[in-house]
């Protein structure tokens, strides 16, 4: 079995990661991928090669995100590396869009945590992001919970308060987040902002020289602060970046 290690990733060297990455290549729907302390790629599958833009693995490793996307995305995905490998935080099923080559988008829930020696020192981070595809309709939970997410996403420019949701279909608040992780993959509150944020986005497409302020109004935000902060922090770039780069490469 062949061992992935250049010189440049430093004590990761070490690491055997072929069974891991024979494992996660299977996966379609989800990216995985290993980075050094400088953010450089030492491990990919092949979703996350697809995720790039790149023919092979070599085209990736040892780039950083700032080599593979955007220049507002790689900042956004920069940082988080930074946070992960500087504090030791972990990062741990953030919702994200992403804008992938081919002019298609697509939500994920993205995970990353600190990669240790056996000193406990950090040299790296490990991740993956998940694909959001259809709900798992043939679990049973499906059922309990389907009026709920019908709700969210036909009520999402209002107030929705998930608790009185749960209230009223019988279940607790920790039972309706259990359900909605085992079916969706995703919390009730990610599926609010991925509806606005949704529609967010197809405004902006339509209309990209809306004001800001109408957009977030339009989408169920009284604040339209809040709204260009989520923004950023979900889709990766603010609103107006989004016009800018996002929305030149089509739906």
């Amino acid at each position: 079995m062949e061992m992935i290690s250049q010189a440049c990733f430093g004590e990761l060297e070490a690491i055997n990661i072929d069974a891991i990455l024979t494992m996660f290549d299977a996966l379609n729907d989800i990216a995985f991928f290993v980075k050094d302390r400088e953010g450089r790629y030492f491990g990919i599958n092949r979703t996350m090669v697809r995720r790039c833009g790149a023919r092979d693995k070599e085209e990736v490793i040892g780039k950083t995100a700032l080599d593979l996307f955007p220049q507002a995305l790689a900042e956004t995905y920069f940082a988080q590396d930074r946070k992960v490998i500087d504090s030791g935080a972990c990062i741990d099923r953030h919702l994200e869009l992403h804008i992938y080559p081919g002019r298609s988008r697509g939500w994920c829930i993205t995970r990353k945590m600190p990669l240790q020696d056996t000193k406990g020192r950090i040299v790296g981070l490990i991740g993956t992001s998940r694909d959001l595809g259809l709900p798992d309709d043939v679990n049973p939970a499906y059922r309990q919970i389907a009026h709920i997410a019908d709700y969210i996403r036909e009520n999402y420019q209002r107030n929705v308060c998930v608790q009185e949701l749960a209230d009223q279909a019988g279940l607790s608040l920790s039972q309706v987040e259990r359900l909605f992780q085992k079916v969706f993959h995703h919390s009730p509150r990610q599926m609010l902002v991925q509806c606005r944020l949704s529609a967010a986005r197809a405004i902006i497409d339509k209309k990209p020289d809306a004001r800001i302020a109408d957009i977030a109004h339009e989408c169920g935000y009284s604040d339209h602060s809040a709204f260009s902060r989520q923004f950023k922090s979900v889709v990766g770039m603010s609103p107006t970046e989004y016009s800018r780069v996002a929305g030149r490469t089509g739906t």
